[in-house]
């Protein structure tokens, strides 16, 4: 039995079978751990719902940005984006049961020593903390008030955590934190326009996992979201995004050993060359 991380997916569902098969994927022993954002932007989110979901506990998956995306606007709380591919998802029959499976997924997946998350975590956070956060926001995606959620989801502001926040506005730095980070300063204060690579945030604002002494250290954290950061292995970091959406590879790492494998975009013939050159960047 083995464990693959996967990068986000974004509803590329012919690279995602590709990848399984390079892997060798044992639908009967091996595990699934995907870093959320299934969908959005590729040709076959439906498809990779169905998929994903029909893997039943064999997946394990956290909720992207995309995925929440994705609720608001089935839920009438957000306006389809004019590069958002969501639109075989909402006529599909079976759009009822996918989202309510959706809504079911985790924000953060613990085990052992690895954290599976899409974006990212503050530095002040703990582990333990984040679990207890997270599980905040999944009571009430799951409970009786989730439209309500939906409704007040987007938002920047507040920028920051505080122990002495509640409702909404908690709510919405946990989600935030987690789904969109990437940029924080040491104190943990968010910035969410900068999206390039690590030298790309403003004065006093670094990659959050470049935070020194952030309370998350001692664990190794899986994630994506941040395409332009690309494939990123470090000793407690494993970052996924490779950017298959956008022409790149989807990667996927085994993680008892950490195994890397790559397939490249569908429609990219030149990623190919990407695939075959594309390794770990060294830790900063």
């Amino acid at each position: 039995m083995a464990t693959y991380a996967i990068g986000d997916v974004q509803g590329c569902f012919e690279e995602l079978n590709a990848l399984l098969e390079v892997i060798g994927f044992d639908r009967n022993n091996d595990r699934l751990w995907f870093v959320g954002d299934l969908v959005n932007r590729g040709p076959a989110s439906l498809a990779t719902l169905r998929f994903v979901r029909d893997l039943g506990e064999r997946a394990q998956t956290v909720l992207g940005n995309h995925d929440l995306h994705l609720l608001a606007v089935a839920h009438g709380f957000a306006k389809v984006r004019a590069d958002d591919t969501l639109a075989e998802v909402l006529a599909a029959p079976d759009c009822d049961s996918l989202l309510e499976w959706l809504r079911y997924r985790s924000m953060l997946h613990v085990e052992a020593n690895l954290v599976l998350v899409h974006a990212g975590l503050l530095p002040q956070w703990e582990i333990a903390r984040a679990k207890a956060l997270a599980e905040e926001v999944e009571a009430e995606l799951r409970g009786p008030r989730y439209r309500e959620f939906l409704s007040q989801l987007y938002g920047s502001r507040p920028d920051r955590w505080s122990d002495g926040l509640h409702g909404i506005e908690r709510l919405r730095v946990i989600v935030n934190a987690m789904t969109r980070l990437r940029f924080c300063t040491a104190e943990g204060v968010m910035e969410f326009s900068s999206k390039g690579e690590t030298e790309a945030g403003p004065p006093g604002y670094f990659p959050w996992f470049e935070i020194p002494g952030r309370k998350s250290a001692n664990h190794t954290v899986i994630c994506g979201h941040w395409s332009a950061l690309g494939l990123r292995i470090a000793p407690n970091l494993v970052a996924l995004d490779s950017g298959c959406v956008w022409g790149g590879v989807l990667s996927a790492i085994r993680l008892e050993d950490r195994r890397l494998y790559q397939v490249p975009c569908a429609d990219a013939p030149s990623a190919r060359s990407l695939a075959a050159q594309a390794g770990p960047k060294p830790q900063r």
